[in-house]
């Protein structure tokens, strides 16, 4: 599917920075289109599987209700997913089009949004889409890998046999954060944002490639899943603010403030409980650093990866206790200038009305003669 980008009156010269900008996902399309075609000749096809096809792949007996054993295929992590990872990164971009054109761009017509909130209408609906897609299959792949018990956290490790909708989801989530970068200058992103939304691609990569790599990836499945919740809801709420629905955003972000204060204390729990508990009551023989079998069972790491889960919730805290604080200045300051705005206008009427009653006052004690010779230079 290939997507056109907007044009201008002119069309702009072959591989100018503006031809490019308006033709990204075409141009990405065919890049991808390249790899797929790979895949239908012998000679190439070896190359491009390494692109398109999850990698790292063993073959396990599981045994089955009846008994006996079936050979299944599962998944490691490795080098050879950093192609992997490319070629979704392409995908990502070429989706990230697909709703830019299709749906963002249609439904921003019709609210006629400033620039600045075209902007921010933008971000919160490609982000929504992410959040609550990524939800989903997070919540199907919590179900599937029966990680009900919290106990699963943690018992196995390392848990280096993955499925392949796992291992999916985590080439899928890094493929997506990867794509934010090139995003920058397809988008036009203006240098005063660009810091932001390089801060948090930078966050989620910094936790979630460690954390598939060191074979946490059921403790980060969860994390994700009840972080990706409360996003998905602020974004949400983002939308309904933009599009005029004023009274249904303030109740969806009053749900998502509380939301999000239960999440962040759910998380570290769900740290204390997996870092400095679950995987400290492994045999001491199995808490040792070995990279050929993953384990990075070792209490340094754990104590590493626990403080770096705690210092995340508490910058995430702060920082929303600091936005708040701030809202409610802002507030504060515009309810402050409207009450001294009404009640200029009060005074201006009251001292028009003071004027008015001096005047008929002085009026009445006037002789009738003189009364009506001042009644009619008033009507000159």
């Amino acid at each position: 599917m290939v997507v056109k980008g907007k044009k201008s009156g002119k069309n702009p010269p072959i591989f100018s920075h503006e031809f490019v900008i308006q033709n990204h996902a075409d141009l990405v399309s065919c890049v991808a289109m390249v790899f797929v075609l790979g895949l239908m000749f012998q000679v190439s096809s070896p190359a491009a599987s390494v692109f398109i096809v999850l990698q790292h792949n063993i073959s396990l007996p599981v045994e089955l209700a009846s008994g006996n054993h079936v050979d299944f295929t599962f998944y490691t992590p490795g080098l050879k997913d950093i192609p992997t990872v490319f070629f979704y990164l392409l995908i990502a971009i070429v989706i990230h089009a697909i709703i830019q054109e299709y749906v963002l761009d249609k439904i921003n017509r019709k609210l006629h949004l400033s620039k600045i909130k075209h902007a921010k209408f933008d971000e919160s609906g490609q982000l929504v889409s992410f959040y609550i897609l990524s939800l989903v299959a997070a919540v199907d792949l919590i179900w599937r890998e029966q990680l009900f018990n919290i106990s699963m956290l943690w018992e196995g490790y390392p848990h280096n046999a993955m499925t392949f909708g796992l291992k999916f989801f985590f080439i899928s989530q890094i493929a997506y954060w990867l794509h934010v970068f090139p995003e920058l200058y397809f988008q036009k992103v203006k240098k005063e944002d660009m810091p932001v939304k390089i801060q948090y691609a930078c966050l989620y990569l910094a936790y979630i490639v460690p954390a598939y790599y060191m074979r946490f990836n059921r403790v980060c499945l969860v994390l994700l899943c009840i972080h990706y919740a409360v996003e998905a809801v602020y974004h949400a709420c983002r939308i309904l603010s933009y599009a005029d629905k004023t009274a249904s955003a303030k109740k969806f972000f009053a749900v998502g403030d509380a939301m999000f204060v239960i999440v962040r204390l759910a998380s570290v729990i769900l740290a204390v409980l997996t870092f400095w508990y679950g995987l400290a009551k492994a045999p001491a023989d199995q808490q040792a650093l070995n990279f050929e079998t993953g384990n990075f069972n070792t209490s340094v790491v754990r104590l590493n990866c626990l403080v770096a889960v705690c210092v995340l919730q508490a910058y995430l805290m702060y920082t929303f206790i600091i936005a708040k604080v701030k809202r409610s200045r802002e507030l504060k300051s515009s309810q402050a200038s409207s009450l001294s705005a009404k009640n200029k206008k009060s005074q201006m009427e009251k001292n028009k009305a003071k004027k008015e009653k001096k005047e008929k006052e002085a009026e009445n004690e006037l002789p009738e003669a003189d009364q009506n010779t001042d009644l009619r230079q008033r009507v000159k």
